[in-house]
């Protein structure tokens, strides 16, 4: 918003509100906001999306971040989405097959693969088939592991182990993202391959991640938030697609995890982790 000619505190209020994946909080918060009246809510999780959804059909709304926003009911359509909601759409049907594909040339002996999603997440939905029909062209058999609490996490964590699988494939989720680090230590405890979405499960100690750039995501939800407050409306403002996925290797897990990385992975990776 800077690069925009946007300074908080001069010209612009931000109204902070954080459900810390907690996904109870979002309806919540997001009436607290209509409630204060701001000019536009920017939302960054589908599930968010949902939620400030449901308390105004007059508040523009921009999506930092959703994944299959038409297949959700958020918008009408990707190129005229109707309504008080526009924004950027993820590719996460494509992501997550991608990424059991990156998991099998990092680890081309697995046969058996956790899938770790939160039930209460559209994005889980969205994931969960792609991924099967990906497993099923690979002979790989994929295992459904649920989590919503750090209580459901933990139990994931005793069943993940008991069936001795070789790797976790993680959904993007916003409680996963708080909980990364937990993920991580486990997978590296118990020898386990692991990909994510998003690099900052990388940085905590995560194997890999295949995705969109989150900040890059977040400065083009800057530039629809501008468009919005100039006096565009978000009816017509089309949904704007990722044209670009970033693959991140940590080579100090996969020392950990006792894996040798194959050259051709590290030459396609966007980023290594030493």
């Amino acid at each position: 918003m800077r690069d925009l000619g946007y300074v908080e505190g001069s010209n612009l209020v931000i109204e902070w509100r954080f459900a810390d994946g907690n996904f109870e909080r979002l309806p919540g918060l997001a009436a607290e906001l209509v409630r204060l009246k701001v000019d536009v809510i920017v939302t960054s999780a589908t599930v968010a999306g949902l939620a400030a959804k449901k308390v105004t059909t007059t508040v523009p709304i921009v999506m930092a971040y959703s994944a299959d926003p038409v297949r959700n009911g958020l918008v009408a359509s990707l190129a005229r989405p109707g309504g008080n909601i526009t924004g950027l759409s993820g590719a996460l049907p494509d992501i997550t097959p991608k990424g059991l594909e990156l998991l099998l040339t990092a680890v081309p002996s697995l046969s058996r693969v956790a899938i770790l999603l939160n039930p209460s997440n559209p994005n889980s939905a969205v994931s969960l088939p792609s991924a099967q029909d990906s497993a099923q062209r690979a002979g790989v058999t994929l295992l459904k592991v649920e989590a919503r609490t750090p209580e459901e996490l933990e139990s994931a964590f005793t069943a993940i182990v008991k069936e001795r699988v070789g790797a976790v494939l993680v959904v993007i989720d916003a409680f996963f993202l708080t909980r990364r680090q937990q993920i991580a230590e486990f997978a590296i405890k118990n020898r386990l391959a692991t990909i994510f979405a998003n690099r900052e499960y990388v940085e905590a100690g995560g194997l890999m991640s295949y995705g969109e750039s989150v900040a890059e995501f977040m400065r083009r939800a800057a530039t629809y938030v501008d468009k919005i407050l100039k006096g565009a409306k978000p009816a017509e403002l089309p949904i704007e697609q990722p044209t670009r996925f970033y693959l991140v290797i940590n080579l100090k897990t996969a020392k950990a995890l006792g894996l040798t990385i194959p050259q051709s992975l590290l030459l396609r990776a966007d980023e290594v982790i030493q």
